[in-house]
């Protein structure tokens, strides 16, 4: 009887220790979208335009997404419970930065100091999901009770950012992270066994500051372009500056004995594809989020709480469709998942792309929301196992960073680029409304060609898996 009880013990205890991990990332999640809809109160205390509101969220993907892949070594060389531990402390204590802003600089650098306690906790609570769970249909559920949190914490943090920035403040979407990510702290120790001994290793310093400098310096161009000429210096500059970092950093990879990221890891091609449409379907994602809120407030004139409300729908389906996705992922293998995510996706960001000036909430807006939240729920969870295929313990950290830090990093260049064409749209166009639902309407098509371009990638790798060899 012992030997039944004590693996039936040992996976209870499993479950519970994801609980505790999927509630950081629950916040990690909110504060992905929390922001959205507050941007337009944002924007009117600080008196900033919706190129700089995109700092607000860029600074947290950025230096996210930047310093995942640093995070992931870490977390392999110094242990996964102190990571996520670190992470935790850095996230809460900038989160209460960001509520005590004076001004919208000191707020960008709070956003990327929670970009840094993300970078520091997600790899290491993932890389231990990754190992909790050994078999592939434990894993599979386990990352589709993870995805189901992180998504509802994507939809929260649309829901809370109305309410509290409606009946409180703003910065209340801030203050709320403190005493959760204090409880992480102080409970995290009490469930989560401590780290054995680890291996030596070097950490590669110089390849995490080109990985976070570049993206940051691409993204400030490109946003810059959108008020600028392409040919001006304050653009050229730092749109050289970001791919001359790039570039070093795979010159650096190559030549460093304990790189961030093995170039030979991404020669397993089920792994490269799916971070591959992981960026694409990322940066639709974003701009999904960005625009629609800006296009409720701006064009429709919902208020705050009116405009998180009319994200319920999307909330209801994007869980729904959460726990779905084990199921079929056991019936259609993760690939033909990810692409059935990904044409859902298509479905929803094509409907978004004929928004109309004198649109309705329930005819022009919601019916695409519901597709694109399905379609993420699906795409994304998918697109994570296939990131996962392979993982060892020398390279679940690396495996885990790699796919959140695309995530992130997609979603971030997503919303730079798709959000600088569509302010230059507008710039171009008579003003008032019409010139807004103008540049919304490109930003929709570019993202809608994106994904469509991420499914038949994945179509193409699923056709190339069943040739005999």
């Amino acid at each position: 009887m012992a030997f039944v009880q004590e693996p039936d013990r040992a996976l209870g205890r499993s479950w519970l220790v994801l609980s505790l991990l999927s509630l950081l990332q629950f916040l990690i999640a909110v504060d992905v979208t929390v922001v959205n809809v507050a941007l337009p109160s944002i924007g009117g205390e600080f008196g900033a335009d919706a190129a700089a509101l995109a700092w607000v969220v860029n600074g947290y993907a950025l230096v996210g997404g930047g310093l995942l892949l640093f995070g992931g070594r870490i977390a392999d060389l110094l242990g996964r419970r102190r990571l996520f531990l670190a992470g935790a402390a850095v996230f809460g204590v900038a989160s209460l930065a960001a509520g005590l802003a004076p001004t919208l600089e000191t707020l960008v650098l709070a956003r990327f100091g929670q970009g840094v306690g993300e970078a520091l906790a997600s790899p290491a609570a993932m890389s231990l999901i990754a190992l909790l769970f050994t078999e592939p249909a434990e894993r599979a559920k386990a990352l589709g009770v993870w995805g189901a949190i992180s998504g509802s914490g994507l939809a929260v943090g649309v829901l809370l950012s109305g309410v509290l920035t409606e009946l409180l403040h703003w910065r209340w979407i801030f203050f709320v992270n403190v005493p959760l990510a204090l409880v992480v702290v102080l409970v995290t120790p009490l469930l989560v066994r401590g780290d054995g001994p680890r291996a030596g290793g070097r950490l590669d310093l110089p390849g995490a500051a080109l990985l976070t400098f570049g993206p940051v310096a691409l993204v400030y161009g490109i946003l810059r372009a959108a008020h600028h000429p392409w040919t001006d210096p304050g653009v050229l500059v730092p749109l050289g500056a970001g791919a001359l970092a790039l570039g070093l950093f795979v010159l650096v990879e190559a030549r460093t004995r304990e790189p961030l990221v093995p170039l030979g890891f991404f020669t397993d091609r089920t792994r490269a594809v799916a971070n591959a449409a992981t960026v694409l379907l990322s940066a639709a994602l974003s701009t999904t989020f960005f625009l629609a809120t800006l296009y409720l407030q701006n064009v429709l004139g919902l208020s705050p709480l009116q405009s998180g409300l009319a994200f319920l729908p999307f909330c209801a389906a994007l869980l729904l469709a959460v726990t779905r996705v084990a199921g079929l992922i056991r019936v259609l293998g993760m690939k033909h998942t990810a692409i059935a995510g990904l044409l859902c996706t298509a479905a929803g960001v094509g409907w978004l792309a004929r928004l109309p000036v004198d649109g309705r909430l329930w005819i022009d807006v919601v019916p695409g929301m519901v597709a694109v939240a399905a379609g993420m729920a699906i795409g994304l969870i998918a697109l994570q196992n296939a990131a996962l295929h392979g993982v060892t313990e020398a390279d679940a950290g690396v495996a885990s960073g790699v796919q959140r830090s695309v995530d992130q990093l997609g979603g971030a260049f997503g919303l730079a680029v798709l959000v600088g064409a569509a302010a230059s749209v507008t710039a171009d166009a008579p003003g008032g409304p019409e010139a807004l639902v103008a540049g919304y309407r490109t930003a929709f098509g570019y993202a809608l060609i994106g994904v469509l371009t991420a499914a038949a990638g994945m179509a193409l790798a699923a056709r190339n898996d069943r040739r005999p060899s």
